[in-house]
């Protein structure tokens, strides 16, 4: 019998989600032949996408989609222009790759495509992500994994009916080192039971607050319409939303919590199991207003995201017993803990600190550095074994990670089943900032149960064409 390459490679990637047998060793330890190297396109090619391929070097880089391939191209310079030597091999693989402006197109045509990279803004993510695993492509998604709850909950689906698909979200701090031994210290009771956390971030470090401006000329080879793809906002080019400020404008992005969510609050969920928060309340600063609301479709009248957001969760039906989580952004922090050991701070470009019955536990945006606090917690910590696999590469190895799992060589770190959870609960944050009052939450119905009309903040309408 004769196996076709994408039935391998499938098929490897169904074998590393199995439990290890002796036969199935046998598998994951092949080494793959240099024709076993996966063929990957990137949709979004330029800044965080070029980043991730920068790590894929070593597999087929066939094709990529951008609707600004002139922003691409700054992806391989410094600020004065000077090509960068550690791009050197992603650029000559990215000369070589066919080269679309619209990502439709690329799916469509393309039949050799293995796995996508998808590196686009927010709006983009899971019409993207379905597109392709409905042509049976494995998906490495920027985080946030969605723009909407509903949207998640689709793509959740998708995965769970497609169980050879190897999905992957880009919260690269799940992979590593610390952010795992922060896991096993927290679940094996170094600070006790865990009932409050604090969670923060220095972001935005990007345009929020402020009202929409005037279009511009779109700049020449620009697909402005691909780049709106789903979003029902007639607004024309800016570059305060392009390219890297799309993240605070609502019809974009996610604002700060979607942005850090998905790396800090991924902690926290990951070793306290709370499940889906029961109530959440953000309170904030002034949103920035879209100036022309009558070219705003409805629900879109508001421009960028508050300059500053503090957002309450609940978590009710949390494994270990009630948790209550504060985000804060902007550059607000919680209060310093009192007993830090000599040297740690807390650092303001983002952290968590978790408050337990027998001390507290602090560590920074990635899940590094941890620092625990309290007489005897360093003692309990150290006598906590490494339950959990360490990645290959640790942080740095997160893509990696996501090839050979493929490859079926190992399991994924971050698959949708982990990563659906976690961008709702950060989701339900902004759904709580739209409906401007405390939102109550039943997650096994994805309803809001107490506001009716805020359940239209789940899931958004879609431009024609870009249908999810």
């Amino acid at each position: 019998m004769t196996i076709d390459r994408r039935s391998w490679l499938k098929g490897a990637a169904a074998t590393a989600g199995m439990a290890a047998t002796p036969a199935c060793a046998v598998v994951l330890r092949r080494g793959p032949a240099p024709s076993d190297r996966v063929n990957l396109a990137v949709i979004g090619a330029g800044g965080m996408g070029a980043a991730n391929m920068e790590r894929l070097t070593s597999q087929n880089i066939v094709a990529l989609a951008d609707p600004d391939l002139s922003h691409v191209t700054k992806a391989f310079v410094d600020g004065r222009g000077a090509p960068i030597a550690g791009r050197a091999v992603l650029k000559a693989a990215y000369d070589k790759a066919d080269k679309y402006a619209d990502y439709r197109r690329m799916l469509g045509a393309r039949k050799d495509i293995d796995a996508v990279v998808i590196a686009t803004p927010d709006q983009h993510h899971a019409v993207a992500a379905k597109m392709a695993m409905e042509r049976g492509l494995h998906v490495y998604v920027q985080k946030p994994l969605t723009y909407t709850v509903r949207e998640g909950r689709v793509l959740n689906d998708l995965a769970r009916g497609n169980p050879r698909l190897v999905t992957q979200m880009g919260n690269q701090g799940h992979s590593g080192d610390d952010g795992r031994r922060v896991v096993e210290m927290l679940r094996g009771g170094a600070i006790g039971d865990v009932r409050e956390v604090h969670v923060w971030t220095n972001r935005p470090v990007w345009p929020q607050g402020v009202a929409r401006p005037a279009a511009q000329p779109t700049p020449a080879g620009f697909d402005w319409d691909v780049w709106l793809g789903p979003s029902t906002v007639g607004w024309g080019y800016n570059p305060l939303y392009a390219h890297f400020n799309w993240r605070g404008w609502a019809p974009f992005g996610c604002g700060a919590l979607g942005d850090m969510g998905a790396h800090l609050i991924d902690f926290p969920v990951w070793a306290l199991e709370p499940g889906l928060p029961t109530r959440i309340e953000t309170r904030h600063s002034a949103w920035g207003e879209n100036e022309r609301p009558a070219e705003a479709a409805e629900g879109d009248r508001r421009g960028s995201y508050p300059l500053v957001t503090v957002t309450h969760f609940e978590f009710g039906n949390a494994t270990g017993g009630p948790v209550k989580l504060t985000w804060y952004d902007g550059g607000l922090m919680p209060p310093t803990p009192r007993g830090l050991p000599p040297g740690a701070t807390m650092k303001p470009e983002g952290g968590v600190l978790y408050v337990g019955s027998r001390g507290k536990l602090m560590h920074e945006t990635y899940g590094q550095n941890p620092v625990l606090i309290g007489d005897g917690a360093a003692g309990r910590a150290a006598a906590i074994p490494q339950s959990l696999p360490r990645i290959q590469g640790s942080i740095d190895g997160h893509e990696m990670n996501w090839i050979r799992a493929i490859r079926g060589e190992e399991k994924v770190s971050s698959p949708f089943a982990v990563a659906v959870p976690l961008t709702e609960t950060m989701l339900l944050g902004i759904v709580a900032m739209r409906a401007g009052q405390p939102i109550e939450y039943d997650g096994a119905a994805g309803r809001i149960t107490n506001v009716a009309d805020a359940n239209r903040y789940l899931g958004r309408t879609y431009r024609k064409g870009w249908e999810l």
